[in-house]
């Protein structure tokens, strides 16, 4: 079936809008349907497939990883789209947008931060404890309560870029595809992209995932300053501690929106050991996790309104 009234263009902010539709609207899918799970199987497959010793075979064998990974997916992806196309235009709609939400998620993001909030706001800290695992990697024995705040206002703010900014503008640029091959790149670098154990196997992924997030992160900072407005922050310290601070964290990409939103909530956020930004404001609170949601809501509206005109614009473009 298709639709005279829509072309190509048109159809990709279909795509977009209803896989925004069904995040808001419904849960993760089942683990067993899930894209990302089945990226994590095969990650984990290769890993263990992968040389235990040597330090250059374990170079070469993440630098094979980190291609095979989204090459497999991403090809998956095209064949996928394809037929859904030659099927039709309602079914590209429907299967792309499934597919595609499946790459970013705002509403999971949200909802895991705020459970957090709530379980610290009663003082709940060993449920607090228990639900950190969705939102940082840390080891989240060690993190008293003003910690755990902190750590979940940093991941709302770092995740404003892998959870949507960045699958988003990848999809802007290169269809459902691009959205799936931003998300296993992203998931590779989640998994092994980490010193100690995964310090040669997991490097090529880390330096992969920062290449393509050099543009999502520092527009996502932007935004977030920007998003300041309508949530009654304070842009000029928003945008002068994006500044200031941006370079103190190891990532070349995530100390951007942290500090940021640092500037923006007029808030230490601090990594033991790694960072420390905002020097000079007050402790993280409950309260600051709610305004860090928020604030990631209007910077998804944000980011929603750049990728519709980014759409708009290819469409007349390229005809």
């Amino acid at each position: 079936m298709s639709f005279w009234w829509l072309d190509v263009g048109y159809l990709e902010i279909g795509v977009l809008l209803g896989a925004v539709a069904l995040d808001a609207m419904l849960p993760e899918p089942p683990a067993r349907f899930h894209p990302v799970v089945w990226m994590g199987k095969l990650i984990s497959l290769l890993e263990r497939a992968a040389p235990s010793t040597g330090n250059m075979r374990r170079l070469f064998a993440g630098v094979c990883m980190a291609l095979i990974v989204p090459a497999v997916f991403g090809v998956a992806a095209w064949l996928l789209v394809i037929g859904l196309q030659y099927i039709g235009d309602l079914a590209y709609l429907v299967g792309g947008a499934l597919l595609l939400r499946s790459t970013f998620t705002v509403r999971g993001l949200g909802h895991a931060a705020m459970q957090t909030q709530r379980a610290l706001a009663h003082a709940e800290l060993e449920v607090a404890r228990s639900g950190m695992g969705s939102l940082v990697s840390r080891d989240a024995t060690k993190l008293d309560a003003t910690m755990m705040a902190g750590a979940a206002v940093e991941s709302v703010a770092e995740n404003t870029t892998d959870s949507y900014v960045g699958p988003w503008l990848a999809f802007a640029l290169l269809g459902v595809p691009g959205a799936v091959v931003y998300r296993a790149i992203n998931t590779l670098d989640s998994m092994v992209g980490y010193h100690g154990r995964y310090e040669y196997l997991g490097k090529a992924s880390a330096r992969l995932d920062d290449v393509i997030n050099l543009l999502p992160a520092r527009l996502s900072a932007l935004m977030l300053v920007l998003g300041g407005l309508p949530a009654r922050l304070s842009f000029r310290q928003g945008w002068r501690w994006m500044w200031r601070d941006h370079g103190k964290t190891e990532s070349p990409n995530a100390g951007w929106t942290l500090s940021a939103t640092a500037g923006l909530l007029g808030v230490v956020l601090e990594k033991p050991g790694h960072y420390r930004l905002g020097a000079g404001f007050k402790e993280v609170e409950p309260s600051d996790i709610t305004k860090a949601v928020r604030l990631s809501y209007i910077v998804a509206a944000i980011a929603l309104s750049v990728v519709v005109g980014m759409l708009v614009a290819r469409r007349f473009i390229v005809g």
